[in-house]
């Protein structure tokens, strides 16, 4: 009778304590990796505004609605520094864009998780469509 007393209560605490190892409930329309690379891009918009903005600053042939899209930029590289869960830094390639999503150029930025800018390259410009014709 002990036994099952004991056996009773070490299965309810099994069944009552969450796992370590539950699956994360993924409520977006894109499969779970996906979904964390929105995220983190998402979170990295203020620095990568920043860098847009500094690059086609002094570019006067940029279109005046220059922007550029989460879902068309690239990470292309996520560093380790120091320990694990300590900082990461972060390199993306973004296309900015006009109008109809006509791309104008292509950007390297490299930025901290925390939301800091590190660097970034302009790779290349492409010439603006006249979209009239």
């Amino acid at each position: 009778m002990k036994r099952i007393l004991v056996l009773t209560c070490i299965l309810s605490l099994c069944i009552s304590v969450p796992s370590a190892f539950a699956k994360p409930i993924n409520e977006a329309d894109t499969d779970f990796t996906k979904t964390l690379e929105y995220a983190l891009i998402i979170s990295l918009i203020e620095p990568i505004d920043e860098a847009i903005t500094t690059i086609y600053k002094d570019d006067k042939n940029a279109p005046e609605d220059l922007e550029w899209s989460v879902d068309e930029a690239e990470i292309l590289k996520i560093k380790q520094l120091g320990e694990v869960g300590e900082a990461y830094e972060i390199t993306l390639k973004v296309f900015p864009y006009y109008g109809n999503k006509q791309i104008y150029g292509e950007d390297l930025l490299v930025v901290q998780a925390g939301g800091e800018l590190i660097e970034f390259h302009h790779l290349d410009t492409y010439h603006v469509k006249d979209e009239r014709k």
